[in-house]
């Protein structure tokens, strides 16, 4: 018994007091180019889906419409292309530079297999640690909502639209 709580007490004091001394003594990872900490995008990713569960929106309050999808369109250009690219598929220097990556949106899957309510979630309250703010000080509501309609409908845009993107 009395082994079991010194390595109980062990455990309690001498993994923090580990973990602060890794972290005070600059051995982190905190540089872009640095790998990740071991778990990282484990934890991360939990946290965010258990996040997104609890408060992403499920129903849009704007319809699909080729004026929406257009103003989406104009806002991602003005807003998000310069992290996360245009059609062409060409990364700006902001986005080589970024860790983690900023994901192509209009490329390939991107996001068009997230509910828009996610997507909404995302760009309104931004992402700790990733570099993606949130837009909800400089942006309305039915401006999110219009980005996130033409994400979610990325994949199949009314030529107009998508001749926009390019």
């Amino acid at each position: 018994m009395r082994a079991f709580l010194l390595g109980l007490l062990a455990g309690v004091i001498l993994v923090p007091l580990l973990i602060f001394c890794y972290l005070r003594l600059g051995y982190a990872p905190v540089a872009t180019a640095a790998p990740p900490l071991p778990l990282e995008k484990n934890v991360v990713s939990m946290a965010l889906r258990a996040r997104l569960s609890k408060e992403a929106p499920h129903d849009v309050p704007i319809p699909v419409t080729d004026e929406n999808l257009m103003e989406g369109a104009k806002l991602y250009r003005q807003q998000c292309d310069g992290c996360h690219g245009l059609t062409n598929g060409a990364k700006t220097a902001l986005a080589q530079g970024m860790y983690p990556p900023p994901p192509e949106l209009l490329q390939g899957k991107g996001v068009t297999d997230d509910p828009p309510g996610e997507t909404f979630w995302k760009v309104k309250n931004g992402i700790r640690l990733t570099g993606m703010p949130a837009f909800a000080p400089s942006l309305s509501d039915t401006e999110i909502w219009q980005i996130s309609l033409l994400l979610a409908h990325a994949d199949k845009l009314p030529p107009n639209v998508a001749a926009s993107l390019r």
